[in-house]
């Protein structure tokens, strides 16, 4: 079993992101990945200190890194994104056949950038993954540039996630240096089974500029602790086997 968008309809759909396609097909075979199924999400930061990644294009290039990732993974060719800040600020689509621009265009509407509440966003992935009743595990890329102001909510959701068929991998943005990343780093290292049931996070730094990793080093980080978790995942019943017939 190959992609679940062939490079044909890429093409077609969104030219634009061929490259990207192409990337991410070769890391995705790389790590023993080629013909697996996911329903991929994206969560952005929408904290005021994010304001500079949304200006100079920085959250959209990693939007559409993640549709060229998501093409191989799901053939609905639609990534559902979750703005959040203090609380959820939205939560809505971006297409294959309609990728450009479009953070701008969602940003617009949206309100005041807040502070930073993980569990929020969070909640809002697990109840959109819970009604949309997919059957595959999901993947969800979690975009921050900092620590939560809750954080006992953040970690008590991800143990609680940790029973469902989702897997979380946190991208920093910013300096990583800052102690801000000291946070994300004890939650991808919570005990197993002591606090969670498996071990359902990754965390890696973006930098200061995340344009600048290749996307090959990018898909390799994206997905490089899934195949683990999935595995886990199986063994635990989390993730159904896959189908042999």
């Amino acid at each position: 079993m190959g992609a679940a968008i062939s490079l044909e309809k890429v093409q077609a759909a969104a030219p634009a992101l061929v490259s990207l396609y192409k990337a991410a097909g070769a890391r995705l075979r790389a790590h023993g990945l080629e013909g697996e199924r996911a329903a991929v999400y994206l969560v952005v930061d929408h904290s005021g200190s994010m304001r500079p990644y949304f200006t100079d294009g920085t959250v959209q290039a990693l939007a559409d890194r993640v549709l060229g990732l998501s093409a191989h993974l799901d053939d609905d060719g639609v990534v559902p994104v979750v703005f959040f800040s203090t609380d959820v600020d939205a939560v809505a689509d971006i297409e294959l056949d309609r990728h450009h621009g479009r953070i701008d265009e969602l940003v617009a509407g949206l309100g005041h950038m807040g502070q930073t509440n993980y569990h929020a966003a969070m909640d809002a992935v697990i109840d959109h993954y819970l009604d949309s009743g997919a059957d595959a595990p999901a993947l969800v890329v979690f975009q921050t540039d900092g620590a939560p102001q809750s954080r006992a909510a953040a970690e008590r959701y991800l143990c609680k996630a940790a029973k469902l068929p989702l897997f979380w991998q946190f991208v920093g943005f910013g300096n990583p240096k800052s102690r801000q990343f000291d946070y994300l780093r004890r939650l991808d290292e919570l005990a197993v089974p002591d606090r969670r049931a498996v071990d359902n996070a990754g965390f890696f730094h973006a930098g200061k500029n995340p344009r600048r990793l290749s996307d090959d080093a990018l898909y390799d980080r994206l997905v490089g602790e899934f195949p683990q978790w999935l595995a886990a995942a199986r063994e635990r019943g989390i993730v159904p086997l896959p189908s042999t017939g």
